[in-house]
C-alpha cells in the first residue's frame, strides 16, 4: 500500500482510492473536470491515493499527491482486473467519478456515479470515442438494464443533482442508498457583486451546438434585442455556423463566434457579460450557469429543472422555445436596479457550489459503507 500522511484524516477508518484515470490530459470535459476538482478538495482534508493511468493526469492535481498507476479505464480487458490489482494493493475504499469501473473480485467497498441520464434522451456517443467504443455506448443505452447491473455492482452510487437523484429512483436504476455530491465551478469566484454598466451588451453562450442546445433560439431572440450581441464562446463547425448565420438575417453582424476560448478569455467574457444565456432543452446538470455566477453574473436560462436546481431564485427563466420571452427577461434585466440585485443574488447562489462542500458530501457518503 502507498504511505500517506498521517496528519489527514481517514473515511471510516480507511485510505480512500480514488479513481483519477478519467482526467484528460489536454482539456478537462465535464467527468475530468468534476474528478480534479473534487479529489484536489479531498486531498487537502483526507488520506487519498489516486488512481492514474496517465503519468499526465497528475499535472491537473495536488503537487505530491499519493498515487498508484493502473489500467486505461477503455482497456475492456484489463479493466476486468482492475479489482485484484487494488485488492493486492490492500484497498479498502475505493470511489470512482464513472459507473463503468471494473467491481469482479473485489474485496473492498465502492462506490461509483452516475452523472446523469441525458444519453438515454440523446444518444449520439461524444466524438472522441473511437468506433468501437461509440458502438458499445450506443448499446448500453438501449435499455436501462446495463446500467441496473453496473450500479447495482457498487456498495453505493453517487450522483451530481437532486434532478437526477430523483430519475434513478423514477426508474428503479439502483437499490442502493444514492447521495448527492453537487458539481461545481471551474472558474474563480469574484469576492463581489458586479455593477451595471450600459456598455455591458454581450449575451455569453458557453456550450455545443448539438441540436437539443437549442442555440437558434438565442439567435432568434437577437434579432428582438437591437442593442446586445450573442457571443458564442465555442467551437463551431463551418456548416453550424453558416447555418446561424443565415437564421440571423439582419442580425449576423451582432453575433461573435470565438471558435473555442481559453480559461482566461473564458473569465474576461463572463466578467463583461451582461447576461450567461442558454436556451437548452435538455440538460445533465449546467456548470456554465455556476462558471457565470461565480463571477456576479446574471444568467438567463430556460426553464428545465435541473437549470432551476442550479439556479435557484437568481437566474431568470423563459419557455426554452420562446424566443420572445428570453428577449423579455434580458429587457427586464436592463436597468440598473434589477441588474445590479441579478449580480447579487447570482453570487449568493454560486456558494451553494464548491469543491470543498461536494468533498464533505462525499466524505459523509462513503463515511456510511
Amino acid at each position: 500500500m502507498p504511505k500517506t500522511s498521517s496528519k489527514k484524516q481517514l473515511i471510516g477508518g480507511n485510505v480512500l482510492y480514488f479513481d483519477a484515470r478519467y482526467i484528460r490530459v489536454n482539456h478537462h470535459d465535464g467527468i475530468s473536470r468534476f474528478s480534479a476538482g473534487l479529489l484536489g478538495a479531498l486531498h487537502e482534508t483526507h488520506e487519498v491515493v489516486a488512481i492514474i493511468s496517465d503519468p499526465r493526469q497528475l499535472d491537473h492535481l495536488p503537487n505530491g499527491i499519493t498515487h498508484v498507476q493502473l489500467n486505461d479505464p477503455t482497456d475492456s480487458l484489463a479493466e476486468l482486473r482492475i479489482a485484484r490489482k487494488l485488492n493486492a494493493l490492500g484497498a479498502k475504499l475505493v470511489y470512482s467519478p464513472m459507473q463503468t469501473m471494473g467491481t469482479g473480485g473485489r474485496k473492498y467497498k465502492v462506490a461509483l456515479t452516475l452523472h446523469d441520464l441525458i444519453y438515454y434522451r440523446h444518444k449520439t456517443p461524444p466524438a472522441d470515442f473511437s468506433p468501437l467504443i461509440k458502438l458499445g455506448w450506443r448499446l448500453f443505452h438501449l435499455t436501462y438494464l446495463p446500467q441496473r447491473f453496473v450500479l447495482n455492482r457498487a456498495d453505493a452510487v453517487v450522483t451530481v443533482s437532486n434532478t437526477t437523484a430523483k430519475l434513478i429512483r423514477k426508474h428503479h436504476l439502483t437499490n442502493k442508498p444514492v447521495s448527492v455530491v453537487y458539481n461545481a465551478g471551474s472558474s474563480q469566484p469574484v469576492a463581489k457583486s458586479r455593477k451595471y454598466s450600459a456598455g455591458n451588451i454581450a449575451l455569453v453562450y458557453m456550450g455545443s451546438f448539438m441540436g437539443y442546445k437549442n442555440v437558434e433560439t438565442l439567435v432568434r431572440a437577437l434579432q428582438l434585442l437591437e442593442d446586445f450581441e450573442l457571443h458564442l464562446l465555442s467551437r463551431i463547425s463551418d456548416a453550424r455556423k453558416q447555418e446561424l448565420t443565415a437564421l440571423a438575417g439582419k442580425a449576423a453582424g451582432r453575433i461573435k463566434f470565438f471558435g473555442g476560448v481559453s480559461d482566461e478569455q473564458y473569465l474576461a467574457q463572463l466578467d463583461n457579460a451582461f447576461a450567461l444565456v442558454s436556451a437548452s432543452l435538455d440538460e445533465g446538470f449546467g456548470i456554465p450557469l455556476i462558471e457565470a455566477m461565480e463571477r456576479a453574473t446574471p444568467v438567463v436560462v430556460s426553464d428545465l429543472e435541473i437549470f432551476e436546481e442550479v439556479g435557484g431564485q437568481a437566474a431568470k427563466y423563459f419557455a426554452a422555445t420562446d424566443a420572445k420571452a428570453l428577449a423579455a427577461r434580458i429587457r427586464e434585466l436592463d436597468s440598473a436596479k434589477v441588474w445590479n440585485q441579478a449580480s447579487k443574488d447570482s453570487l449568493e447562489q454560486a456558494e451553494k457550489f464548491s469543491w470543498k462542500q461536494s468533498a464533505q458530501a462525499l466524505v459523509a457518503a462513503l463515511a456510511k459503507l
